[in-house]
């Protein structure tokens, strides 16, 4: 549901020679200093090129070597290609987006974007296992050494230390040191639930976090749109209470989405922090349902920020791109909607996709941790979730234009629409926006980020490449669910 990348991973094996186990009557060695040619016929060393030959001939019979941007960047147009995730007909569960051609039938509702796989190394077998030898050689006489000298340094002690006579070490009963992620998981834990989805087309896992004591819950859109139209949800909550859940409301564009628990009283809210104070390099901790694991702990930094990444639509669909927070705390399929938060305990994102390559096993693509993780800045998903509550729907922000990728850099303006904030602002097709406010925007997506990130109503410096700035005011409309 993010970025593809259509590149594939290559297959990277080399070939590798036939080998012959070796017997024991080669294996033999003339003692030291016997001249070379002299006694008996000597076998050659089966570390050489001829000795290597001779076992190769030597083979048993049956052994075998191996050989193995479309101009839709318009935000304010109904959204493009939605539902290629779990809640698509014909799937039982599955990442909600995935490329081209690829299996795919996971349940866990994380979002991924499949990356190339890392070239890797190629190297001789003569020279890989030349090395094991001289360095079995190295480790064998220097373990040897080791070995005697502990012995001589406890031979005649009398007394030796056993850890099993030890008595067991006190239990710890201080609390955890403040600012520490073991602090965090002890404070956000409880507010932490696991989602189980079900519909029409599929099922699937997620997770959420509590905003309220009556039962209000925050997730992304892509865990809860398989259950959107008469579909089933039930929130498992740390001590393993169980509720069933309804959907308040939802944005596709945003990836947010509001479920509310029923029957359950004095939930445990999460304290919100606020995302536009946080700095690279910043400690955080990531709480869900990894893989259906519920209540695991994860921690990182933050990688990057105003990292633009499509979040809850298809390859090509602009409506659903995100400014997210890019962290390496690990998060895996199952992890979506879960709580991004700082050392202090705040929720400061919403874990909401991964940048993974794929691995393939049993019939089936897997998306995998690789250390990229994006999350849903809280501001942008506060917002949201507040319009949700109150009025059933969420407002997008757009300025009613198409853009797409510039040559040099930038987005381009491809067509204003008719009395739209971006005509009134005097933006017209073939202008190039290469800044908003301060934010440097590279290409289409960096735009649509850096106006979704940001409310309607609100005034906004463009920077054009000739130089030229614009005011624009963002404009708002109801944002379509389906």
């Amino acid at each position: 549901m993010t970025e593809n990348d259509p590149s594939a991973p290559h297959d990277g094996g080399a070939q590798r020679e036939p080998g012959a186990q070796q017997s024991p009557e080669d294996a033999k060695t003339p003692p030291r200093g016997t001249p070379l040619g002299s006694g008996p016929q000597q076998q050659p060393s089966p570390w050489s090129a001829q000795g290597a030959a001779q076992q190769s001939h030597a083979a048993q019979p049956g052994q075998a070597g191996g050989h193995e941007q479309g101009a839709y960047a318009q935000t304010g147009q109904q959204p493009v290609g939605q539902g290629t995730g779990p809640q698509q007909a014909g799937q039982s569960g599955g990442y909600p987006w995935t490329p081209p051609g690829a299996q795919q039938q996971s349940p866990y509702a994380t979002a991924t974007m499949p990356a190339p796989a890392v070239p890797q190394q190629r190297r001789g077998p003569g020279k890989l296992v030349a090395g094991v030898a001289v360095l079995a050689l190295i480790v064998g006489g220097g373990a040897g050494a080791a070995g005697g000298y502990l012995t001589a340094q406890n031979s005649g002690s009398g007394a030796s230390y056993n850890a099993l006579d030890q008595p067991v070490p006190a239990q710890q009963t201080a609390t955890a040191p403040e600012g520490s992620v073991e602090a965090v998981a002890q404070k956000l834990s409880p507010s932490v639930v696991e989602l189980q989805v079900s519909g029409r087309s599929g099922q699937g896992e997620g997770s959420g976090f509590v905003l309220s004591t009556d039962g209000y819950i925050l997730t992304n859109n892509h865990v809860v749109e398989v259950a959107a139209e008469g579909g089933a949800i039930q929130a498992v909550f740390q001590d393993g209470t169980k509720a069933d859940a309804s959907i308040v409301g939802r944005d596709p564009t945003t990836d947010v989405a509001v479920v509310k628990v029923n029957g359950v009283k004095n939930l445990t809210p999460v304290a919100l922090g606020n995302s536009d104070d946080l700095n690279v390099g910043q400690s955080v901790v990531a709480i869900g349902s990894p893989f259906e694991l519920a209540g695991t702990v994860t921690s990182g930094i933050v990688s990057a920020l105003h990292r633009p990444v499509r979040a809850g639509g298809s390859e090509g669909d602009q409506t659903t791109v995100m400014s997210a927070i890019q962290t390496d705390a690990a998060i895996n399929p199952g992890n979506s909607g879960g709580p991004l938060a700082n050392l202090s305990g705040q929720v400061i994102g919403i874990n909401s996709a991964i940048y993974s390559p794929q691995s393939s096993g049993m019939g089936q693509t897997e998306a995998t941790n690789a250390g990229i993780g994006f999350a849903i800045p809280i501001n942008q998903a506060r917002r949201t979730a507040q319009e949700i509550i109150d009025t059933g729907k969420a407002t997008q922000t757009f300025i009613g234009a198409n853009v797409s990728d510039a040559q040099q850099g930038g987005a381009q303006i491809a067509g204003v629409q008719s009395g739209s904030p971006a005509e009134q602002a005097g933006l017209k097709q073939g202008d190039v926006v290469t800044k908003v406010e301060d934010l440097v925007i590279n290409d289409a997506d960096g735009l649509i980020a850096a106006v979704r990130t940001r409310a309607p109503g609100d005034k906004v410096t463009f920077t054009l490449s000739d130089g030229r700035t614009v005011q624009v005011t963002l404009g708002g409309q109801p944002v379509p669910t389906n």
